[in-house]
């Protein structure tokens, strides 16, 4: 089942509002203008009432007893032959009046009322009487000097017409105006999402791998976080496909030479006759297979740290209880290398920050001395409290980095010219991921006594 568009749904949704207001309003209003009407027509029975009782009392209530001790016919009002019209209406048959004495003899009448009999209304009091195929409402007024009884009587024909025409005014242009505000609503909701049509358009028409942001001139306030959450996702999504594409020509680039060097060995060592020849290939060959794990691990930290996996969520890191984790894990290359290392901790000092990415930046800090200081060197771990930040001090005595090199140290694949060890140029890299990850700095600086060495630097905001 095919899912209903935008459009359709606000169409539909706008018209049943619209549709849920309107109609009990205007039923309310017609409501209210027929209670209007029938107040309005039972005062104007009330009135003629009290019209009638002044001609009554001109002519005088004797002359009409007499006229009915005279056995005269009951004088009745015709409404014929001529009757009045009002644009092309007659209304004179629809309304009457009667007169009764105290004897509930009628005294006079209109001949459309003559028939209607007396009921015991009190003064003042409405009510409704049907005669024959008719129904009247009657008002009556009692004269109790003269015990005259006064009955003004409207058909509801006239009300109900009335009843059919507000009816009609109401719900005639609603039932017309319906339809036709739905195509209005549609045609405004078409013209509405018309920066919705041109940002699907913009995208179809993206190269694919564009970097380019997506651009809407004049669009909705509305839409505009959209196109900025767009625009990021766009970036991020590009970033990531940078890094893949980055960490597979590192891999190609990195890992072509230990294999084609394992590969060499292992062949010396097949085609040799002389087993310490065999035996020296297959230990040359095993060595360029440690060179390949470690390189394999090196590219595979830095590409965690770039796409930012191995991070996870902020915590409080214990500096101190870290950097022993990390000269315990590199105990082996330490006590190998033949160089002294020196350590300065406090008891704790905490950072927020993430775990791992410090580790990281503490194991390559200080492989990354090990490696440039020559047997019989030193090495100092240092970490301190200084302005409201921790400070990680790594000071080699080795050859150091000139001044205006430092800053391309930090780049992919960047060796010292007198590197020490099967070092391959991603320890820094590394470093300065893991320093942007914990938003720290680092600087490399020349020793503070003036010897020869390098002093590095890394500040962190502590917790």
């Amino acid at each position: 089942m095919t899912a209903a568009s935008l459009r359709a749904r606000l169409l539909v949704l706008i018209v049943c509002v619209l549709a849920a207001v309107l109609v009990p309003l205007g039923f309310l209003s017609a409501q209210h203008t027929l209670e209007e009407v029938d107040e309005l027509s039972d005062g104007r029975l009330a009135q003629a009432a009290r019209t009638l009782e002044v001609l009554v009392d001109r002519i005088g209530v004797e002359q009409l007893r007499q006229q009915r001790a005279a056995r005269l016919l009951v004088p009745s009002v015709s409404n014929h032959p001529q009757e009045l019209t009002v644009q092309g209406r007659t209304f004179e048959s629809e309304v009457g009046f009667q007169v009764f004495d105290r004897d509930g003899t009628l005294l006079l009448a209109t001949e459309n009322l003559a028939a209607l009999p007396r009921t015991q209304a009190t003064d003042g009091s409405y009510e409704d009487v049907r005669k024959g195929k008719y129904e009247w409402r009657v008002f009556t007024l009692i004269k109790e000097d003269d015990d005259i009884v006064i009955r003004a009587g409207e058909r509801y024909d006239s009300r109900n017409e009335i009843t059919r025409a507000l009816w009609i005014e109401h719900g005639l242009p609603m039932l017309l105006g319906l339809p036709l505000m739905a195509y209005l609503v549609g045609w405004a909701i078409r013209r509405g999402m018309r920066p919705l049509d041109a940002l699907a358009k913009a995208l179809s028409r993206r190269e694919p791998g564009s970097r380019e942001p997506v651009h809407l001139r004049d669009a909705p306030t509305e839409l505009q976080p959209v196109l900025a959450a767009l625009n990021e996702q766009i970036g991020q999504i590009e970033e990531a496909l940078e890094r893949e594409r980055r960490f597979s020509a590192d891999v190609a680039h990195e890992l072509r030479t230990p294999l084609a060097s394992t590969m060499i060995n292992l062949e010396d060592a097949m085609a040799s006759a002389r087993p310490d020849e065999a035996e020296a290939a297959l230990q040359a060959a095993r060595e360029c297979l440690v060179s390949l794990a470690r390189r394999t691990e090196q590219l595979l930290a830095l590409a965690r740290l770039e796409a930012g996996a191995a991070a996870g969520p902020r915590s409080r890191v214990d500096l101190s209880e870290l950097a022993l984790d990390v000269i315990e894990e590199m105990s082996a290359l330490i006590g190998s290398g033949g160089v002294e290392l020196s350590v300065e901790l406090p008891d704790h000092q905490f950072v927020e920050g993430y775990g791992v990415a410090l580790s990281a930046l503490l194991r390559n800090l200080l492989e990354n001395a090990f490696r440039h200081v020559p047997r019989g060197g030193h090495v100092e771990l240092s970490i301190r409290q200084a302005g409201g930040e921790a400070v990680i001090e790594v000071v080699d005595d080795g050859p150091g980095i000139p001044a205006e090199k430092r800053e391309a140290m930090f780049t992919r694949f960047q060796r010292g010219i007198d590197t020490h060890g099967s070092g391959y140029g991603l320890g820094l890299s590394i470093v300065q991921r893991a320093v942007e990850l914990n938003g720290a700095r680092i600087r490399m600086l020349d020793r503070d006594d003036g010897a020869s060495g390098l002093r590095v630097v890394v500040s962190l905001p502590t917790a």
